[in-house]
């Protein structure tokens, strides 16, 4: 069945018929306005392409490496809590989805079944990545969990000092399941410098944060000596009125000059969005809402057909560029352009009936 997907576009209207009204909000929605959603998707709709003509193009390789680890494109799969309302395996499926298409899977410490279930479904690179919702004990405790079963890398999330309006699933009268019996508020909100860096010292692992949004947060990664720096505004369903994500590429990519990696999620819709970031110094993307509507559409293969359309636009917009691996994306490809679309977290998908799904 998820073989028959052609577009994207037809996995959410599946994902949409097939998911209650709650959890389709819970995945679709943002804090507040929406504002920063919105201009997730404006700041890529404002980027234009140059492409350059009479290249041999008859061969191309969209693959990276990130992390010591090949991806089959530049992208990975974001953590999302509670990903068993979209279904029933859970993170697992994402981790054998990521596992079969070729890439890695970054793993929600709020999300089911357990770390230690999720890593031992699929034999691929895996990542987990931690909200702070207990004192140090507890900290040390999901550290050596995560270790001993195996993830390569340790993600904290830094944006969620504190929970937002997502206004949305509230006026569907639903809340996740974390939020029901929410842990103490005061764990997160007092998550500083120094706590990252006892976290690091005790990890001892490649060490990701994500949730940067300024140069100057950014500068505060590198010297830290933080492995990978994540461009994220949480999907817009954090602060509201933010920036798009694409929007602090460019300052973000001068503050850390080389230094760490960089991962950006936010408004990535399509294979084209992968090129815009991989040439503005992007080294991966990461999904959030496609890896749910994936899931919610047919389960681990409607994910891996997910990865598979996306894989496709990249290339033909690769080749169409006159580019043959993503190490040549550069911003030479790109400059500004006229917004012709009202960005929101479908407007990709022009052909969608009545334009967006609620």
């Amino acid at each position: 069945m998820s073989s028959e997907f052609v577009s994207i576009q037809e996995i959410i209207q599946v994902a949409r018929r097939n998911l209650p009204q709650g959890g389709w909000d819970y995945l679709a929605g943002a804090s507040e306005s929406e504002t920063t959603m919105r201009r997730n998707r404006l700041a890529f709709d404002r980027i234009a392409f140059r492409p350059r003509v009479l290249v041999d193009v008859s061969n191309i390789d969209p693959s990276t490496t990130f992390l010591g680890h090949k991806l089959r494109i530049p992208l990975i799969l974001a953590p999302i809590g509670q990903l068993q309302v979209f279904t029933p395996e859970g993170g697992a499926a994402s981790s054998k989805a990521a596992a079969e298409f070729g890439t890695m899977h970054v793993l929600s410490s709020v999300t089911a079944p357990s770390l230690e279930e999720v890593a031992v479904s699929a034999n691929n690179p895996k990542v987990f990545q931690l909200y702070i919702r207990g004192d140090w004990p507890w900290i040390e405790d999901m550290v050596a969990r995560a270790k001993e079963a195996g993830y390569e890398a340790l993600c904290i999330t830094v944006d969620t000092a504190h929970y937002s309006r997502r206004e949305r699933p509230m006026l569907s009268r639903w809340t996740p399941i974390t939020r029901r019996n929410p842990a103490d508020p005061s764990y997160q909100a007092s998550v500083t410098w120094d706590t990252i860096d006892r976290i690091k010292e005790l990890a001892g692992l490649p060490f990701m944060l994500k949730g940067i949004a300024t140069a100057e947060d950014a500068a505060l990664a590198v010297q830290h000596k933080v492995d990978v720096v994540w461009i994220s505004n949480h999907g817009g369903r954090q602060l509201d009125h933010g920036v798009g994500t694409m929007d602090v590429v460019k300052e973000v990519v001068d503050a850390v000059d080389g230094k760490a990696s960089i991962v950006l999620d936010g408004g990535v819709q399509r294979g084209n969005d992968i090129a815009k970031a991989i040439a503005l110094g992007v080294d991966t993307v990461a999904i959030g809402k496609l890896q749910g509507w994936g899931l919610a559409a047919a389960g681990q293969e409607g994910l891996v057909r997910v990865l598979e359309i996306l894989e496709e636009e990249l290339v033909i917009a690769m080749a169409l560029l006159g580019v043959t691996s993503v190490d040549k994306l550069t911003p030479a490809y790109v400059r500004e352009g006229q917004v012709v679309t009202s960005p929101h977290e479908m407007s990709s998908w022009v052909n969608m009936n009545g334009g967006r799904l609620l």
